[in-house]
């Protein structure tokens, strides 16, 4: 699980905050504004990690990875009204 805080007010923050969800969407699919679900292996995670960590500016935003493990699906609760897909399920279009 990757959330993260850009700051849009600093110098090209809409730029980055657009930048480090388009990476995001890449590994995993959105569950809130800034929390993507991403089931990932080990290999994708490091480069998910460094492309994040290239594009951010450390001085004003932030970026946390949140490592579930095995048995995740047990691990997350949902209430509300948007439904989210399982990412390890067929997507049919």
């Amino acid at each position: 699980m990757v959330a993260y805080d850009i700051s849009i007010t600093t110098e090209n923050g809409t730029k980055r905050l657009s930048k480090v969800a388009k990476i995001c969407l890449k590994y995993g699919q959105r569950v809130q504004n800034s929390v993507y679900e991403c089931n990932i292996d080990t290999l994708n995670y490091k480069k998910l990690r460094n492309e994040l960590i290239d594009t951010i500016d450390c001085s004003y935003d932030s970026v946390r990875f949140y490592n579930l493990g095995k048995n995740y699906e047990n691990k997350i609760i949902h209430f509300g009204s948007k439904t989210i897909n399982n990412v390890d399920s067929p997507l049919i279009l």
